[in-house]
């Protein structure tokens, strides 16, 4: 899928660069990106791209090869029966750390898709809880899976929720 030409000098800079203010957002080939270069684009454009992450208010707080922190700030539309952040709020964020961990290492034109997500809930999360930090790392990344780790702690660093995950990468 072709977004941004980045040959065209009238698009401004590179797409891991961000966006020109001048002539508007940057067209990119995002089959030409690497994982990691794709995500640092993705770090950088405004939080109008329809996704997940904007559903629910993630952004990526540090991206780098084999490992990327994401954040939300919780809310009651979070809320699940009881009153307290529904475990899908973790589960996504876990599911989106790892895998873009996973991402952050495959060259350009290759992708993944998940195979396995397990998550395990340490402490329940009140609505009111604030910001929710997600880190996720590489463990292994072979030809054919990878397999990765990944952590959701409070405001206060407290661990809310850990998982691990296998994804299949899904080569030309």
């Amino acid at each position: 899928m072709t977004l941004l030409d980045p040959a065209d000098p009238l698009n401004g800079p590179d797409p891991v660069n961000g966006p020109d203010p001048a002539n508007g957002p940057d067209p990119v080939d995002l089959a030409a990106l690497t994982g990691l270069e794709l995500l640092r684009w993705a770090q950088k454009q405004p939080g109008d791209v329809p996704s997940i992450g904007r559903l629910l208010g993630m952004t990526f707080d540090e991206v780098e090869e084999g490992r990327v922190v994401m954040s939300l700030t919780t809310r009651p539309d979070f809320s699940n029966p009881l009153g307290s952040v529904h475990g899908g709020i973790a589960a996504a964020l876990l599911d989106s750390v790892v895998g873009c961990a996973v991402h952050s290492t495959l060259p350009a034109g290759v992708g993944f898709t998940t195979l396995e997500l397990k998550v395990n809930y340490i402490r329940t999360v009140a609505l009111d809880a604030g910001r929710l930090t997600a880190e996720g790392t590489t463990i292994h990344v072979g030809r054919r899976t990878a397999t990765a780790e990944g952590r959701v702690t409070d405001k206060r660093g407290k661990l809310v929720a850990h998982a691990t995950t296998t994804c299949l990468i899904l080569r030309p």
